[in-house]
């Protein structure tokens, strides 16, 4: 037996020649390890930093509800009586801010006791969404006064303040918190309209002919999640306002009442 018909042996196997690498496979792996990277950093965006940024924000807050807590509390306000005798401290009306300047923050029981947003003025992504927190629409009521205390927040990215918005129960508290002290919202409804559908943002919301004396707060967001197809709106009235020298509500103090149970 000669050694070419061994098996194994040096001539009992012939090798294949070795794919040499060309240009357009070069690019391709280039390619695909370019995807891979553009898909790990939107899942970075959209949950990871998402989670990091909410909690860098809520931090933020809880320092500023600190500091306005140890600086010295304005003067009481005056007491008014309302329609069934009760007699209550009137609300005072701070001033609008100004375009990306701190107005407040934010607490919705509902959303986590550590939930403390920044509301800040204007609507824009670049200076106030983006960056900064909730936003103030320019054409809107303030807290105190009669009319629509109008904001707007991300519901997805950028921490998402507003991204439990459709979790929100009947009578949750909605509390809005500034160096004067805490103005209590009761949330009422929640809807989904078109982005042109601004009427909600009217003094009465959907029904800006209409004048009715209350004072509303309106949340607004994109819908449905990752989309701008819509906008989700969560409307609420004014229950009452504490001065900040008799410390937070009790909206802030006591727990939130359990979900609902679903209907059968």
């Amino acid at each position: 037996m000669t050694a070419s018909a061994v098996p194994g042996g040096r001539h009992g196997r012939r090798q294949r020649p070795r794919s040499r690498a060309t240009f357009a496979s070069v690019l391709g792996e280039l390619l695909l390890t370019a995807g891979v990277l553009v898909l790990l950093f939107v899942a970075w965006q959209m949950w990871i930093g998402d989670i990091i940024i909410a909690a860098q924000k809520n931090d933020e807050g809880a320092a500023i509800s600190q500091q306005l807590a140890a600086a010295d509390p304005p003067a009481l306000p005056p007491k008014v009586e309302t329609d069934d005798g009760t007699t209550v401290y009137q609300a005072p009306v701070p001033a609008a801010p100004a375009d990306g300047a701190w107005f407040g923050q934010m607490h919705i029981p509902r959303f986590g006791a550590e939930y403390n947003f920044g509301i800040y003025g204007g609507t824009s992504r670049a200076r106030t969404l983006d960056q900064k927190g909730i936003g103030v629409y320019t054409d809107s009521k303030m807290p105190g006064e009669v009319g629509n205390f109008s904001l707007a927040g991300h519901r997805t990215t950028w921490g998402k303040p507003f991204n439990q918005l459709d979790k929100l129960q009947l009578n949750d508290a909605i509390v809005v918190e500034t160096p004067d002290g805490w103005y209590t919202y009761r949330f009422r409804t929640l809807e989904y309209v078109t982005p042109t559908q601004t009427d909600v943002l009217a003094d009465v919301p959907q029904m800006p002919a209409q004048q009715t004396g209350e004072q509303y707060i309106t949340l607004t967001a994109c819908s449905p999640l990752y989309s701008l197809a819509e906008r989700i709106v969560a409307y609420g009235v004014f229950e009452s306002f504490q001065p900040r020298a008799e410390g937070p509500p009790s909206a802030l103090t006591d727990p939130p009442p359990p979900p609902a149970a679903p209907s059968v």
